[in-house]
């Protein structure tokens, strides 16, 4: 039997994305430890699309708790990725932050929830990464916030009130 290797330099976005479903569901069944997840994640957020996979799986399944325990060790490796860890976790704390407003006006409580773990996920992250990084990052995109917004393109601006629960949402983090 030949073993299967994969070529995360090479994975796309939804293939990042099933990686880590498997690799979380295995660390969850006790197959593999938290050292080995997280040295093999710190391969995997080495891509732009590993890192947006990862993150995209492991912070919507409300059935992943690695985001929610954080293992010392995988702390370790999301500090060792830096700014572009730091990006991606504020840019989802900013919207996650606007999806509950939105989801709070549709009174869709399900959706509502699930923005809401999606929000405390990323402040559990950012609380226990580099502060100076986070910082930066988030006193860059709070002087951007006018100009974001909740289309891909930022061509729908967030309101009044989604701006100002992403400002109550990130000084949650400063305290």
């Amino acid at each position: 039997m030949q073993k299967k290797t994969i070529n995360l330099k090479e994975t796309s976005f939804t293939q990042a994305i099933n990686i880590s479903a498997q690799w979380c569901k295995e660390w969850e069944e006790e197959l593999l430890s938290d050292e080995v997840l997280a040295d093999r994640i710190a391969e995997l957020i080495k891509t732009k699309n590993g890192l947006r996979g990862f993150f995209a799986y492991a912070l919507s399944d409300q059935d992943c708790y690695l985001l929610d325990k954080l293992p010392f060790s995988l702390v370790f490796k999301l500090q060792e990725g830096g700014n572009d860890v730091v990006e991606i976790v504020v840019k989802n704390l900013i919207m996650s932050s606007a999806q509950i407003i939105v989801h709070e006006r549709e009174n869709n409580l399900e959706y509502k929830s699930n923005s809401e773990n999606i929000s405390e996920r990323c402040k559990g992250i950012l609380n226990v990464l580099d502060t100076k990084l986070v910082t930066k990052k988030i006193n860059q995109l709070i002087s951007q916030l006018d100009n974001l917004g909740n289309s891909f393109d930022n061509s729908k601006k967030y309101d009044s009130k989604q701006k100002e629960f992403i400002k109550h949402q990130i000084f949650d983090i400063a305290q």
